[in-house]
């Protein structure tokens, strides 16, 4: 497909992040499904494109082939494939340096997408999830009396509490209006995991949105993990040196993550899945248990980060 469609002829292989990859004399060619809508796909091309003129060569931009367009149908699929001129090797910029970076530079790009911008919208989303994933997990129970849609009723009530909390969270919080230019959207990733530290920027994993949507994902896995203290401060710390934080954007980035988005992304992965829910049922009483720890650090997460909270007149969950 890459010689006859793109005029690509390769010379070696390479695999990165369990992609493979094809090398020709300059570059580094991906082959990737394209599932999503076309929009989708152009949107998060655009944003591609801008990374890779700021100068990050290791971003995987879309191209066009021989006939001109964007998508390739191969065996009844249809596919995109992805160029990277330089895949990072070496990294030596502090983990937060680099992300505030990252959001710095791109708050520059003044075209706010329209299929993959949450900017603004969380509350919004929010509510359409809750209501949605209610719904089904409802409707699946009656027609599953599996262990797993058993447990998912026990825990619904719970999923629905802390759900109903980030978006009142979030509500009140639009109405703060302690924010700075700091505040305005940029490019980011669906769900930051050092993403910045990967040989790869993927295309597919680019959004736009508020700068601590980033900051929110990356402190979550940390929070799960009970790697609160001097690792997360330290990144937090590097990271304002550069890009503090405004009051409304804490209180964005404690919202988001009193929003339990871990169980949805488990549960919506058992709703288009082939195995069995003896495996979610494992998996989701694993999650169970790590919530807890999880509560227990955002307990106390203002505290670790040096912030006085109560001074600021920021709000918190007090029955964590």
């Amino acid at each position: 497909m890459l010689n006859r469609d793109y005029a690509v002829y390769i010379r070696d292989k390479i695999t990165i992040n369990g992609k493979l990859g094809f090398i020709d004399n300059a570059y580094t060619y991906f082959i990737i499904s394209s599932e999503n809508k076309e929009m989708i796909h152009m949107e998060q091309a655009a944003l591609a494109y801008f990374l890779v003129e700021k100068g990050l060569y290791h971003t995987a931009k879309p191209i066009q082939n021989m006939d001109g367009n964007w998508f390739t149908t191969y065996q009844n699929k249809s596919y995109m494939v992805v160029q990277v001129q330089s895949p990072q090797t070496n990294y030596i910029e502090s983990h937060g340096h680099s992300l505030a970076n990252f959001h710095l530079m791109n708050a520059a790009y003044h075209y706010e997408p329209q299929n993959i911008s949450s900017y603004g919208q969380w509350k919004n989303l929010w509510i359409h999830k809750l209501t949605i994933f209610e719904n089904r997990i409802i409707h699946e129970a009656k027609r599953k009396h599996t262990c797993y849609y058993r447990l998912l009723m026990d825990i619904l009530p719970y999923i629905i509490g802390m759900s109903e909390n980030a978006i009142q969270y979030i509500q009140e919080t639009t109405e703060d209006y302690r924010y700075d230019e700091g505040d305005q959207g940029t490019i980011t990733f669906q769900r930051y995991d050092d993403h910045l530290l990967k040989p790869v920027i993927w295309v597919n994993d680019l959004m736009y949105d508020h700068p601590t949507r980033d900051l929110a994902e990356y402190i979550r896995t940390k929070l799960f993990l009970n790697q609160a203290n001097k690792e997360l401060r330290s990144f937090m710390d590097d990271y304002q040196s550069l890009r503090p934080l405004s009051i409304f954007s804490w209180r964005l980035l404690y919202g988001r993550l009193i929003f339990p988005i871990t169980f949805y992304d488990l549960i919506e992965e058992s709703f288009f899945t082939e195995k069995n829910d003896q495996t979610y049922f494992t998996k989701m009483e694993n999650l169970i248990e790590k919530q807890s720890i999880y509560e227990q650090n955002l307990s106390s997460f203002f505290i670790e980060m040096g912030l006085q909270h109560e001074a600021l007149h920021i709000p918190v969950l007090h029955w964590l």
